[in-house]
């Protein structure tokens, strides 16, 4: 560390006072850092809360859409599989 006086003095501070300085810094910080993306108004937590009920909304929906595709899938196979069994024994032709 720098023990250059400032002022003439040195600074000395305390380990509880230490602490109050970075959590004063880091509470400036986090707020800061709201504000840059836009959520620094009392709407934030309704924001947040939209969010994360869109991304579940989009999980589903995906997951909705691969069960949709196998099951179109399995029927395709099965609906197949029957024809060419009609076939085979002479019932559709």
């Amino acid at each position: 560390m720098n023990d250059q006086p400032i002022d003439g003095r040195l600074v000395s501070l305390s380990r509880a006072e230490i602490e109050d300085l970075l959590a004063a810094a880091a509470a400036r910080g986090a707020r800061q850092a709201l504000k840059d993306i836009g959520l620094d108004n009392g709407e934030a937590r309704e924001d947040i809360r939209e969010l994360r009920s869109l991304l579940g909304a989009l999980r589903l929906a995906r997951r909705t859409a691969w069960q949709t595709t196998v099951r179109v899938l399995t029927t395709v196979f099965l609906a197949a599989l029957l024809a060419l069994a009609g076939i085979k024994l002479k019932l559709l032709g």
